[in-house]
């Protein structure tokens, strides 16, 4: 109870002094919760702005770290392809001094070997120079000794007169000089003639190769064939009327024996032989034969002989592309379609040598126009008519000059068989052409007989020669074989009897190729042991 009631006391004395002093102590103790509160709100703000410049101060320290190493960065870049260009530079100039080294080491190089070089021609004209002064020493020598045996000699000889003394020393120097004249001679021929004939061969195998022409082995048209034989008594007529007739209008020989429908044309005109052949032909078709028909038909014969004539002279000058010929010219030439030697047409004949002749002069240099000229005319004279005088090619001459052809193509025609003198290159190359197409495979034929005699005239020619056993005409005429006596002939005389052969060969024989000389000299010796 006396706690109770001290209780009741101190609680009323608490809520005594709390009604006294108790509103004092409120905004005391408010006065210092604000002021705590305060100091702590100040102290959190504080605390919370230092955490915030912290913060800031971090991310500004961040930033500018991230920035200093960016420019770091570039600045190394920048460095690096500083050093890098720097380096390149010093690069360049390292192989810009090593190559003006190694420019400046070969120049040394080639002084020294110009200097070795120099010193070594020094050398070798030291050593040139000791050999000519012996030389010369030995050679003073030798004419001192020379110089005494002459005096020696000129003093025996001073009874002789100047043309004695002149014919000894003469044969003294021919029998000095004739074997080295000999030896000379010898090898400037052999050279020349091998170079003319490389040469020659060149040309003539690269025009060959361009031109080929099938052979041409045409016979002159002069047998006419009849239906029956029959037809032979029409064609003589009553008491050979009809026969008559037809060989005074045609001016041909009309030749009907037995052989059975057949007639034959002679005549050596081969344009009137044409025009015969023609019209007997008409005549045997037509049936009616009486001497009004036929100097009818023969009318009409000459007319086409004529225009065929023209036309063959035309197409060959067109064909080869010749102008400016007269059209006398152009017609004389088509009358050589009708021409034959040793079965070659003349014409053919003529179209080829024109083409073989350019080719040639093309081949040389020439102008190719004058030589296909001149070797398309080169034969016209065998189409002129026979009351000229003179050979074809003297003739052709005449007449192409009359109708203002060049004195180059003039000369040409009258040269082409050697007959005149040729004047220029041309005239050689048109007898070179017509040679080659008269000689080429299948382009004439030549009778038995003539072919005899000509072998036989050849090895004639070779027999008439001093030295000469046997002589052998081989290969159709083209080659000459001629064994000589070795106790009479020496190699140097058989060789200048092979020369000899071929000068006479072209000077006295005619032969449309070339003909090959071959000289045997052969020794033997037997003995026999027993």
């Amino acid at each position: 109870m006396k706690l109770q009631s001290a209780i009741f006391a101190d609680v009323a004395t608490a809520t005594t002094f709390w009604d006294e002093y108790g509103p004092v102590w409120v905004f005391v103790v408010a006065g210092v919760a604000g002021i705590l509160l305060g100091l702590v709100g100040s102290w959190m703000v504080t605390r919370y702005s230092r955490r915030m410049a912290a913060h800031q101060a971090n991310q500004l320290v961040e930033v500018a770290r991230r920035e200093a190493a960016v420019e770091a960065h570039e600045l190394r870049q920048k460095v690096e392809e500083e050093m890098q260009e720097k380096r390149s530079e010093m690069t360049r100039e390292f192989d810009r001094r090593e190559i003006e080294a190694d420019l400046k080491l070969r120049e040394i190089r080639a002084h020294e070997e110009s200097l070795a070089l120099l010193d070594h021609q020094l050398e070798q004209k030291q050593e040139r120079l000791s050999r000519e002064n012996a030389a010369a020493k030995q050679a003073r020598d030798v004419l001192r000794e020379t110089s005494k045996n002459l005096r020696k000699r000129l003093e025996g000889m001073s009874q002789m007169d100047a043309e004695e003394i002149k014919k000894i020393l003469r044969e003294e120097v021919e029998m000095e000089c004739q074997d080295e004249l000999r030896l000379l001679r010898r090898e400037t021929l052999d050279r020349s003639e091998h170079d003319l004939e490389m040469q020659a061969r060149r040309i003539l195998i690269a025009t060959m190769q361009r031109m080929a022409s099938k052979p041409n082995a045409d016979i002159t048209a002069t047998i006419v064939q009849l239906p029956n034989d029959e037809m032979k008594g029409r064609i003589i007529g009553r008491e050979g009327r009809n026969i008559k007739a037809f060989e005074a209008v045609t001016g041909v020989t009309l030749l009907i024996d037995e052989t059975p429908q057949m007639v034959l044309i002679s005549s050596f005109d081969p344009v009137r032989r044409e025009i015969a052949r023609i019209a007997l032909d008409s005549l045997v078709k037509d049936g009616r034969i009486h001497p009004a028909s036929i100097e009818e038909s023969v009318n009409r014969a000459a007319e086409e002989v004529n225009i065929n004539v023209q036309q063959a002279g035309e197409s060959a000058v067109e064909y080869l592309g010749v102008t400016g010929l007269h059209p006398e010219i152009i017609k004389l030439l088509g009358k050589l379609k009708y021409r034959f030697s040793y079965t070659q047409n003349v014409l053919d004949h003529s179209i080829e040598v024109g083409f073989l002749a350019s080719m040639i002069a093309s081949e040389v240099g020439l102008d190719p126009n004058i030589a296909k000229r001149a070797g398309l005319l080169h034969d016209i004279g065998k189409a002129v008519d026979g009351e000229y005088e003179g050979s074809h090619a003297t003739i052709g001459a005449e007449f192409v000059k009359r109708h203002d052809e060049t004195p180059i193509v003039v000369n040409a025609i009258a040269a082409h068989h050697e007959e005149v003198k040729p004047e220029t290159v041309y005239a050689g190359l048109v007898i070179l052409a017509d040679t080659i197409s008269a000689i080429r495979p299948g382009a004439r034929a030549e009778a038995m007989t003539n072919y005899i005699q000509r072998l036989g005239r050849l090895e004639k020619l070779a027999l008439s020669i001093d030295g000469v056993q046997q002589a052998y005409a081989i290969q159709a005429g083209r080659e000459i074989r001629v064994l000589v006596s070795p106790q009479h002939v020496s190699d140097d005389q058989a060789r200048e009897l092979a020369r000899e052969l071929r000068r006479k060969i072209e000077s006295e024989l005619q032969y449309p190729s070339t003909i090959k000389v071959t000289v045997i000299r052969e020794s033997r010796f037997t003995e026999t042991a027993t």
